[in-house]
């Protein structure tokens, strides 16, 4: 494949030429090598693929909500060209059987993956880390689906396997004993975008995050072990993970919504952690803008309306956004609060350094040929109907957002939108090895 003409993150204008599923050279005026796919990039950008740390394709178990063929679709429809899944479906990928039973279902996938292994109580790290596990996590130090919130000493224990193993430790720190019982006396309203949401973000504080992330941040310092904080919510546990040499990720609906969202939102903007006030969000933007944040990746956890469209106390916490992640972001280059280049590093050059992905990650010679092709001056609104998610809705339903034309994983094309949105699915593979 000779991709031609195409702007780069960094304002360059190169030729880019894919061979056996790899970058083979990127210069300017490379000619065309008899029977060689050319693709004419003249006013478009070409991005390194993205990198989501942070997905729940809800198989096996949930198929209902999400399946691997269309969780993946999805991504490659938004430029996601690797995806990591967690580990909390039925049965939760605690041993190496389950972990084999998600794998089976993970050979569907039409991007690159990686399946996290997880820590309960159930857990068997022998069997579990026989297998290509791509890190522990996300480990719930909170109540969360499936019981897999853990207390300290299981957390000290899997922090001593990962440093065995040599594989990293993605966290979600809650302490729930700093959740706000007197929010569940507040009037909730009625169900869907009728109840009044807000109360979730009284219940699970900010205290009990930034309590938490300091907790782990000091358990991981005295284990010698890195760990990742999962969809970090406030800008003080961000502060504190990066003071302690830990690295985050922000979502896009933490990045960009807050509890001004929640009347218009509802029971569908109930999630874990809860968005956070307007001052908080907003600082947490610039934390993300000076480099303070590490990496931005979804928390993708699709839900149905009608499992949403309930009581607050009763509906299911997430958010789908594997597909509009790298869109959204886009659209705040356009707007100039965000560098394209700090946007190729969210989702794909530091996420690629951070989980050893050695190959991924940047548009260069020797590196893996996953990459998507964009038009910045193409903004449309975000529509549920539009999107490929077997979710029927989004949080972000009317915001502007740049979708890419082209998506292509290992030197073949995944995703083409430039004539009706075709897949080839089952070309992922575990980024691990099998």
């Amino acid at each position: 494949m000779l991709i031609t003409g195409a702007e780069l993150p960094d304002g360059r204008v190169r030729d880019v030429r894919t061979d056996e599923g790899q970058i083979a050279e990127v210069a300017q005026s490379l000619h065309s090598l008899p029977g060689e796919e050319t693709i004419d990039a003249d006013g478009l950008t070409l991005l390194p693929g993205a990198i989501d740390v942070h997905v729940h394709f809800r198989q096996p178990g949930h198929g209902h909500k999400e399946t691997w063929a269309t969780g993946s679709r999805s991504a490659a429809a938004g430029g996601v060209t690797t995806v990591v899944d967690q580990p909390n479906t039925t049965p939760p990928t605690v041993d190496g059987a389950a972990f084999d039973e998600k794998a089976e279902f993970a050979a569907n996938s039409a991007v690159n993956y990686g399946i996290n292994g997880g820590v309960n109580d159930d857990w068997d790290p022998e069997s579990l880390l026989s297998r290509p596990v791509f890190a522990l996590g996300e480990v719930f130090l909170a109540d969360s689906t499936g019981d897999m919130g853990i207390d300290e000493d299981r957390f000290e224990e899997a922090l001593a396997a990962a440093a065995d193993a040599g594989i990293t430790v993605t966290v979600h720190a809650e302490n729930a004993d700093l959740f706000d019982e007197s929010a569940r006396e507040g009037d909730a309203g009625g169900t869907g975008t009728e109840a009044n949401a807000d109360l979730w973000s009284q219940f699970r504080t900010a205290g009990a995050e930034i309590d938490a992330v300091e907790a782990a941040c000091e358990a991981a310092a005295d284990a010698g072990v890195d760990i990742h904080v999962a969809h970090t919510s406030t800008p003080e546990a961000a502060e504190i993970a990066a003071e302690a040499g830990m690295t985050t990720e922000v979502t896009p609906h933490h990045l960009l919504l807050s509890r001004d969202d929640l009347d218009e939102l509802g029971t569908f903007g109930r999630m874990n952690p809860p968005i956070r006030s307007e001052s908080r969000r907003e600082k947490l933007y610039e934390l993300v803008a000076d480099g303070t944040v590490d990496v931005v990746a979804t928390d993708h956890a699709p839900h149905t309306a009608a499992e949403k469209e309930t009581g607050l106390w009763e509906a299911p916490s997430g958010v789908p956004g594997v597909e509009t992640m790298l869109p959204l972001l886009l659209q705040e280059v356009r707007e100039g609060r965000l560098t394209l280049e700090r946007v190729r590093d969210l989702v794909a050059a530091t996420p690629a350094e951070r989980f050893s992905l050695d190959r991924k990650g940047r548009i260069e010679t020797g590196y893996d040929a996953d990459f998507t092709l964009v038009d910045l001056d193409d903004a449309t609104e975000i529509s549920a109907d539009a999107l490929h998610t077997k979710c029927d809705w989004t949080p972000f339903e009317g915001h502007e957002a740049v979708f890419p034309q082209l998506t292509v994983v290992d030197g073949s094309v995944v995703f083409d939108g430039r004539a009706g949105d075709r897949f080839t699915a089952g070309l992922g593979a575990n980024v691990r090895g099998e």
